[in-house]
């Protein structure tokens, strides 16, 4: 996002800057944590040189802009709310340092637990062993991550086995870069396949072959999405917000849809708005090719995911 550039200020200018920074962020409401973030992406300092502000002292400090360009930068936050990671180009998930911009949403901590869930269960359910003994190894698994915006869940899951090929699915092709590029800065292009397109559709060819399906997708309801908070009405993309009426139109499609492309004991997980979970489940009992249906809190003991298993 920035050039290779470096600007060079003293401690005393940046010590200046940050004081200026945090005083803006409490009379706005926005966390003064915030400033130190910024600044451990953009000037390299560690949170505890921060936290002691060691750095006053240093003759000199090494920025990726200059003082004035961090200014309008902050200004940007301040003023019109534009969230701290698109400010920055990067935001932490799990254990990785993910790219990210305006064309995907910024990836969630609660999100997180999506990963854990989808090993497990894969792990409760095991694939069968081949039938024929000269067979030694199977199969990679493969999933689908279903709107993938910048990429977090496949890589997550990518990660967490090395028995994983991920279809990483997006219909925004400026999303699909941003995942294709921090799948690239991560060394997994060969496991996380890219796909543009609206869910399944551009997945043709792995009817009944998917190991399972995990989606973050589009749940807040239409009437809601413009009274969210300023970061995410103002700045995040609609497109991967705006679930319908109720909330629920892509979901209802994935629940219709994937018993074409799971494998018999498949799992199909998602995430869902506070709320949610009972009409969801309803939707997959109803549609008739789901058992075991789970619904899951994050760790703010909210519901916020449902699993199930197709027949």
């Amino acid at each position: 996002m920035y050039s290779a550039k470096t600007w060079v200020v003293s401690g005393q200018e940046l010590w200046q800057w940050r004081d200026e920074a945090c005083a803006a962020a409490n009379a706005a409401a926005i966390s003064s944590a915030e400033v130190d973030w910024l600044l451990q992406e953009l000037a390299g300092l560690d949170h505890l040189t921060l936290r002691l502000g060691s750095f006053k002292h240093w003759p000199q400090v090494q920025l990726r802009l200059s003082l004035s360009e961090l200014t309008k930068l902050w200004q940007k936050r301040i003023q019109a709310r534009v969230p701290v990671q698109y400010l920055a180009g990067t935001a932490p998930w799990r254990q990785f340092n993910l790219a990210v911009s305006p064309a995907v949403l910024i990836p969630r901590p609660e999100t997180e637990l999506i990963i854990d869930l989808a090993v497990a269960a894969a792990q409760a359910t095991p694939i069968a062993a081949p039938s024929n003994p000269e067979v030694t190894s199977a199969e990679p698994e493969i999933w689908a991550d279903l709107g993938t915006g910048s990429g977090a869940i496949a890589i997550g899951l990518a990660t967490a086995s090395a028995e994983v090929t991920v279809y990483a699915v997006d219909c925004s092709p400026a999303a699909l870069a941003v995942a294709q590029q921090n799948a690239t800065d991560l060394s997994l292009g060969d496991r996380v396949q890219f796909r543009q397109g609206a869910w399944f559709q551009p997945l043709d060819g792995l009817e009944g072959q998917l190991r399972g399906m995990v989606s973050n997708p589009p749940y807040i309801p239409t009437a809601m999405v413009s009274s969210l908070q300023p970061e995410v009405a103002w700045h995040e993309p609609h497109l991967a917000l705006d679930g319908g009426e109720d909330g629920l139109d892509c979901i209802r499609h994935l629940v219709a849809t994937a018993p074409t492309y799971l494998k018999p004991g498949g799992i199909w997980l998602i995430e869902m708005m506070a709320g949610q979970a009972e009409q969801v489940v309803e939707l997959l009992e109803r549609q008739g090719e789901y058992d075991r249906i789970q619904v899951h809190a994050d760790l703010a003991g909210i519901d916020r995911f449902v699993l199930a298993y197709r027949r």
